[in-house]
């Protein structure tokens, strides 16, 4: 049996897969970062030794492998290697592969996490058979990753389809990249959040703040849907707007890229037809002449946090 190993580098855990050669995780394991507590060649040695455990578990060595994938919510400097900006961890222009190589005896390949999603999604989940795929993964940011002609698109210098950082309001909300008026500052979870606490401050009457206490006393991605499905106008008013400005920015990534299908990754998608059945009929009113030729359909990602570690692992096969 042909087999990969595929590592989700993330702020608050690793998590490490062997993926067998029909894009299935046949061992896992998951580690924590430690990323406030640890150096920078101390989590790179941990991370080492975890990917040498979870082989051995499998019942394989590391050199086995012919490869050893990496994704990391950061760019990836193609010309130098170094892992740009890794803002978790606040590693800068950090050489993690040549870090990597002192343990770890084949070949590392290092990309984006969004990246690595689309390509997993794309060989084993919800995009599999489509040459054409676009990605958003909505959460505390929006992750994007884009697959042209059955290539892992980067742009020319490796770290572009950044599409949560595209100006969506010149001036616009503040953005966690330093810019004003991002997608990202609109779509993703974060921007949810904080436009469901808004409401909340205007509808002191709300159903969305039993729905907070119930959630312990914390307002998150759900508090709005959940109260909206009960009839709540305020939660009704957040939602629907909240999707507006979703379907608004895939319509323009549609007008773009006219891909295959874009997938929505992320915990809102399991929020399922409540949000994807208006999203697909407000991007389809959205898109450049959708009344004509139509729109492709938005679909949830079905793999989760497995999605990352088989792109990981085989991200090779469509660079």
């Amino acid at each position: 049996m042909k087999v990969r190993l595929g590592i989700d580098l993330g702020g608050t855990s690793i998590k490490i897969g062997v993926v067998d050669e029909k894009y299935r995780i046949v061992y896992k394991q998951s580690i924590p970062t430690d990323a406030d507590s640890k150096s920078f060649s101390e989590i790179v040695k941990n991370m080492a030794l975890a990917a040498q455990a979870a082989a051995e578990a499998a019942g394989y060595d590391i050199k086995d492998f012919p490869c050893v994938g990496i994704g990391s919510p950061s760019y990836i400097n193609p010309h130098t290697g170094l892992l740009v900006f890794f803002n978790n961890t606040n590693w800068r222009n950090v050489p993690l592969r040549q870090e990597l190589q002192k343990y770890i005896p084949v070949p590392v390949f290092i990309g984006n996490d969004a990246n690595c999603a689309v390509v997993g999604e794309a060989l084993a989940g919800s995009a599999k058979g489509y040459d054409n795929v676009l990605m958003l993964t909505l959460g505390t940011g929006i992750g994007s990753g884009l697959i042209i002609n059955g290539k892992l698109y980067c742009g020319a210098d490796g770290m572009g389809a950044e599409l949560g950082h595209t100006t969506f309001v010149y001036g616009g909300e503040a953005c966690t990249c330093g810019r004003k008026g991002c997608y990202e500052s609109y779509a993703s979870v974060s921007a949810l959040i904080r436009q469901t606490k808004d409401a909340m401050r205007s509808a002191p009457d709300s159903l969305m703040h039993g729905v907070s206490e119930e959630q312990g006393n914390k307002v998150t991605g759900r508090t709005a849907f959940d109260a909206a499905k009960m009839g709540d106008e305020a939660a009704l008013r957040v939602v629907d707007r909240y999707i507006d400005y979703v379907a608004s920015g895939i319509s323009g990534f549609v007008n773009i890229f006219r891909p295959d299908i874009v997938l929505i990754g992320g915990g809102i998608s399991s929020e399922g037809d409540y949000l994807l059945k208006p999203l697909n009929e407000k991007t389809l009113r959205c898109v450049l002449a959708g009344d004509i030729i139509g729109a492709p359909p938005v679909i949830a990602a079905k793999l989760g946090n497995d999605a990352g570690i088989i792109g990981a692992a085989y991200q090779d096969m469509m660079l």
